[in-house]
C-alpha cells in the first residue's frame, strides 16, 4: 500500500513550521523537497569519493567515475533510452533545451526555417528558439490552446507544420495547466512529415512513467531537482543518429579527442556535449532520486498524485468566486489530460496577495506567471495561484489549502 506518512518521514523539511504552523509545501512544480537518501548519498560520495572523474588512474578518480557512469545508466533505464551513450548531463532542463537550440538551429535551420512550439509553453522553451531567431532569422510558430487549457487538434496542428519546418518542440506536461499533451500522437503526426520533436519533460519524469521509445521523440528533457534530486543536474536525451549529427555545444576540457593549433578532434557520445568537469555528485543524487521514485513505484505516485488533484479541485468548488485553469482531471471516473498542478484565481483578489496571506498561514504556493508569460496573455490574466502537488502531500493538506483560501477570501 501507498503510505504517504510513512513516506513524509523521509522528507525532515516537512516537519517544520512556518510563523508557528506546520508548513504545508505545495510549491513541488517549482522545486522539489529531497528525501534523505539523496542527500546522504551525496554526503557521502563529498567525505569519502570526492575525485575528479574519467581523468584519474587514482582509486577515488575511477571509484567517482564509476558512480557518475552507474547514475547515466540509471537514467537510461529510467526513460528506456536505448544507449546509455543517448544521455548527456546537463545543468537541468533549460540547458537541455538551450544545447538543442544552438546546435541544432547551427547545423540543420536557415533563415525562414521554423521551430513550432506551443502557447502553453515554459519560457524555456520559448527564448531559446526567439534567440536563435535574432540571430539565424528563423522563425518560431506557436500551436494555439483552447479555453480549456488543451491543445488544439492533431488536425489543426498539421495545418502548422510546413516544409519549412525543421523542428518540434513541446511541453510533456504544463507547468500552470497541468495539461497533459498527447505527444506520442503528435511526434507521429510530425515524423510523417520527416520533423523531428524535443519533448520538455521537466514537469512529467517526477510524476509518470516516461518512455523515450515508446513515445519515438527525438529529444527529451529534464530536471534533476523538480523530481526529488539535487538542484544544478539534469538530463538530455537525444536519439544516437541525431546526437551524432549536431556540432558541440560548448568547447574545453572532457569533449575533447585531441587538440592541436591546426584543428581539434571532438570526444564519442555522449562526453561531446559535456565540456569541462561535471557535477558528478549531484548526477549521483540524481540516480539516488531516481532509485527512490522507482522503489515507490510510478504507477502508486500517479495514482496518488491524480487523487490529490482530483480531491483538490472538488474542495475548490466550494470557494465562491474561484477560477480554475486548465482542464479537469477526471473523465468518467479516469485522469485526463492533467496532471498534479492546480492554478486559480479568487474574484478580484491579486494572486500576489492571496500567495501572501496563505503563506501567513504556513502554506506554500507559487503565484505570478510562472515563467509562462505567452499562457498568462492567452488566459487574459497577469498571473495566478499555483498548486502543485508531489508524492508526500495529503488530503489534509489540500484540507489545509482550502480553509485558508476560504479565509484570506472573506478578509476581501
Amino acid at each position: 500500500m501507498y503510505d504517504v506518512l510513512k513516506i513524509r518521514d523521509d522528507f525532515p523539511i516537512l516537519k517544520r513550521e512556518i510563523y508557528g504552523r506546520p508548513l504545508v509545501y505545495l510549491d513541488n512544480a517549482a522545486t522539489t523537497q529531497k528525501p534523505l537518501c539523496v542527500l546522504d548519498a551525496m554526503r557521502e560520495e563529498y567525505l569519502n569519493v570526492n575525485a575528479n572523474v574519467h581523468r584519474g588512474v587514482h582509486y577515488l578518480s575511477q571509484q567517482a567515475t564509476d558512480l557518475h557512469e552507474a547514475a547515466r545508466e540509471t537514467v537510461r533505464a529510467f526513460i528506456n533510452a536505448r544507449k546509455a551513450e543517448e544521455i548527456v548531463f546537463t545543468r537541468g532542463t533549460t540547458e537541455a533545451i538551450n544545447l538543442v537550440a544552438s546546435s541544432f538551429c547551427e547545423s540543420q535551420m536557415k533563415a525562414g526555417d521554423e521551430v513550432v512550439v506551443t502557447d502553453m509553453e515554459h519560457h524555456s522553451n520559448i527564448v531559446p528558439w526567439q534567440l536563435q531567431a535574432e540571430k539565424r532569422g528563423i522563425v518560431v510558430k506557436h500551436l494555439p490552446i483552447t479555453d480549456e487549457g488543451l491543445l488544439v487538434g492533431c488536425d489543426s496542428v498539421a495545418t502548422y507544420l510546413t516544409e519549412r519546418t525543421k523542428l518540434l518542440s513541446i511541453a510533456h506536461v504544463s507547468n500552470v495547466l497541468g495539461t497533459i499533451n498527447p505527444v506520442k500522437q503528435l511526434v507521429k503526426l510530425a515524423h510523417e512529415r520527416g520533423i523531428p520533436v524535443l519533448v520538455d519533460g521537466a514537469q512529467s519524469t517526477p510524476h509518470m512513467k516516461v518512455d523515450v521509445q515508446d513515445l519515438d521523440c527525438d529529444f527529451f528533457a529534464f530536471s534533476g531537482h523538480k523530481m526529488y534530486g539535487p538542484t544544478g543536474i539534469g538530463v538530455l536525451y537525444g536519439k544516437e543518429e541525431w546526437l551524432e549529427k549536431l556540432p558541440p555545444y560548448q568547447g574545453g576540457g572532457e569533449m575533447i579527442d585531441k587538440v592541436t593549433w591546426e584543428k581539434t578532434t571532438f570526444e564519442r557520445l555522449p562526453f561531446k556535449f559535456e565540456a569541462g568537469t561535471p557535477d558528478y555528485v549531484a548526477t549521483h543524487g540524481l540516480a539516488t532520486a531516481i532509485n527512490y521514485l522507482c522503489s515507490l513505484g510510478l504507477d502508486s505516485i500517479e495514482a496518488h498524485e491524480t487523487e490529490l488533484t482530483r480531491y483538490c479541485m472538488e474542495q475548490m468548488q466550494t470557494i465562491p468566486n474561484i477560477h480554475i485553469y486548465g482542464p479537469c482531471p477526471v473523465v468518467d471516473g479516469t485522469a485526463a489530460n492533467k496532471d498534479a498542478v492546480v492554478s486559480f484565481n479568487v474574484g478580484d483578489i491579486h494572486h500576489l496577495d492571496m500567495g501572501t496571506l496563505l503563506d501567513r498561514l504556513g502554506i506554500a504556493v507559487r503565484t505570478g506567471h510562472h515563467c509562462a508569460h505567452p499562457l498568462m496573455d492567452r488566459l487574459g490574466v497577469t498571473g495566478t495561484v499555483r498548486a502543485s502537488f508531489a508524492l508526500y502531500n495529503t488530503k489534509e493538506e489540500v484540507d489545509t489549502l482550502v480553509e485558508g483560501i476560504h479565509r484570506v477570501s472573506k478578509m476581501f
